[in-house]
């Protein structure tokens, strides 16, 4: 039934039987037509008004997935899609598959969001119960930031940072300190392309000179108390002094921008009061932010997202399914199923992003050869459900125009347990960073390029 034009049942309907009259519960189909679940119908624009340039979305999906469908039978580029994958098959020379990668040093469980993008050993540090390094995210962010009104944007399902092990965002600065996620659209989008007013303007002014006076201070405290410190505590005194700076440079950069006018994007078909955590808004929440996403590389907004579909240890399914729950389905069969749909309602979001990507067109050529999409989980959620850091899921989509070469599934011995760091490497080089390392990595990933 086309739920645009069906007509509502209404509550009062009965059931009739043994001379007894049921009132029926509270059904889909007695609902208004405003509250059901719809498609998002916003559309993809003609042309890109950005110059081409690398840009890179990480998006991540919790608790791992059935790697039974989802892992290809065959490799190389004949290789068939898996049952999952099949979803993507419109793209299939758009993406690469990659398995039997990992993530070395980390421990595994669901602390997969944390490592995603470090690869970092969280117990690394003598005395300390948890220390992440910076994310390849932030270590492009550092390098070209600068070029456009934010470095980098983080989304996420829940706002802020969350606890250490169940993060809410993927991005780690240089100290290794969680950078906080976004997730009401509405508010990405005011932050993004509402203008500012000029009362506005003359607040963020003040906060301005209010926080570099502070600044000011604790830098003139900390070099008095630098004198007095140990070699551990210097140590220490300057890892918070580059969080210092590091905030210094964000004060500055809103200063240089606020004489700088916002692009002017019509919120039309924007869904932007979707919930990201409400079964009935999920669908229509994931599609707005990744349309969000789209429009801030459209405007060349920024060049750097991180994305988190769904936190560690919960969240939903596309379809309001418990996730979490069947990421333990110790090799149940039914709930081997019901992950395996969970896995595919998540690629049937990704497909539509990467279609928007394709049917842009950006100086000639589709706007998707100058994005690099990453997509997977930090976790495998295993034959028995086992949470795994080797054999991650992972896609890596777009970005011909700098060499990727897709159509493939590279597969990789999981008991050699390869760095993801070296794929993640490789999207760094290609946007631009000169740097022969990252994390744990022992080389770039030769077979995307």
């Amino acid at each position: 039934m086309n739920p645009n034009t069906r007509k509502p049942l209404s509550r009062r309907t009965v059931l009739r039987g043994l001379g007894a009259t049921i009132t029926l519960p509270l059904l889909e189909a007695m609902m208004p037509n405003t509250l059901l679940a719809a498609p998002s119908t916003y559309a993809p624009l003609a042309k890109s008004g950005a110059t081409p340039t690398p840009r890179a979305i990480f998006c991540y999906v919790s608790n791992g997935v059935n790697i039974l469908d989802w892992v290809p039978d065959s490799t190389g580029k004949d290789y068939k899609l898996s049952p999952t994958l099949g979803v993507l098959h419109a793209h299939r020379s758009d993406f690469s598959v990659l398995s039997g990668l990992g993530h070395p040093q980390a421990t595994g469980g669901h602390s997969g969001a944390d490592t995603w993008l470090t690869g970092a050993n969280l117990k690394s540090t003598p005395g300390k119960d948890y220390a992440n390094t910076m994310s390849v995210d932030q270590l492009i962010a550092e390098k070209f930031g600068h070029q456009t009104r934010f470095p980098s944007i983080e989304i996420s399902d829940m706002s802020g940072t969350g606890p250490a092990l169940h993060t809410h965002t993927l991005a780690f600065d240089r100290n290794g300190s969680p950078l906080p996620a976004e997730n009401n659209p509405q508010r990405l989008f005011d932050r993004l392309f509402v203008p500012d007013d000029a009362a506005s303007r003359e607040a963020t002014l003040k906060r301005y000179a209010e926080k570099r006076s502070i600044l000011d201070n604790v830098l003139n405290e900390a070099k008095s108390l630098e004198k007095k410190l140990g070699s551990t505590d210097k140590a220490k005194l300057g890892e918070y002094l580059q969080s210092v700076r590091e905030t210094e440079i964000r004060l500055q950069r809103q200063v240089d921008w606020v004489d700088v006018a916002k692009p002017v994007i019509n919120s039309k078909g924007l869904q932007l009061h979707s919930k990201p955590n409400d079964k009935h808004d999920r669908p229509m929440w994931l599609d707005v932010m990744l349309e969000i996403s789209y429009l801030a590389f459209v405007t060349d907004t920024t060049r750097v997202i991180s994305f988190q579909w769904a936190r560690e240890a919960g969240g939903l399914g596309v379809g309001g399914q418990n996730h979490h729950e069947l990421s333990h389905h110790g090799g149940d069969p039914e709930m081997l199923k019901n992950l395996a749909a969970v896995d595919r309602g998540y690629l049937e979001k990704l497909n539509r992003f990467l279609s928007f990507l394709k049917t842009t067109e950006e100086a000639g050529s589709p706007m998707l050869d100058h994005t690099m999409i990453i997509y997977g989980s930090g976790m495998n959620s295993g034959p028995r459900g086992e949470h795994s850091p080797k054999n991650l899921p992972l896609i890596v989509a777009g970005g011909n125009a700098y060499g990727l070469k897709h159509g493939q599934h590279i597969a990789k011995d999981p008991d050699k347990h390869p760095p993801l760091s070296n794929v993640l490497l490789t999207v760094a080089q290609k946007m631009g960073a000169e740097t022969a390392n990252f994390s744990d990595s022992t080389g770039n990933f030769s077979e995307l390029t």
